[in-house]
């Protein structure tokens, strides 16, 4: 069985400014988003809703600053399994996500099996993550980290146009 091809939202211009907009600073009022992108309010939250309820707009956060809160220490942590059934990866995948200080989690290909960056506040915490998430696993066949010495970007913001 076949499955059917992704089906992707139908996003106009004015769709395009609010995504920009919002990507820059979740926080605006609908009033003031509506100036931005130069709609008026009842159409700029007609739109934002719809683009909720389609899921092209996932969650509305605030980006924290790791440093300012004691969590100075970034891992960015290739994990290789010794057997890669969809069901040992899923299982895996599963007790990755439970981790408070894992920020990311990809399946990658090819190479190890899974990228993960981590956010903690210490080596002595770094170990203890590495110990119960990544080698306290009797699949897991191979853990590399690298530690973050400099960051020179980080942004959360998706290219829209060109």
């Amino acid at each position: 069985m076949q499955t059917p091809p992704l089906s992707l939202p139908e996003l106009d211009d004015l769709d395009l400014r609010i995504l920009e907009q919002l990507q820059e600073d979740n926080a605006l009022t609908n009033q003031d988003l509506a100036l931005r992108v130069h709609a008026s309010p009842p159409t700029c939250l007609r739109r934002v809703r719809r683009l909720v309820e389609e899921g092209v707009i996932e969650r509305q956060v605030a980006i924290l600053a790791a440093d300012k809160l004691g969590s100075t220490l970034t891992a960015i942590v290739e994990i290789t399994l010794d057997v890669q059934a969809a069901e040992s990866l899923d299982a895996f995948e599963q007790a990755l996500l439970a981790e408070p200080a894992v920020l990311q989690c990809y399946r990658v290909s090819p190479g190890p099996d899974f990228v993960v960056i981590a956010q903690v506040k210490d080596m002595p915490a770094y170990h203890a993550l590495a110990h119960r998430a990544f080698t306290a696993h009797a699949n897991v066949r191979n853990v590399r980290t690298f530690f973050s010495v400099h960051r020179a970007k980080f942004e959360t913001r998706i290219a829209l146009r060109g």
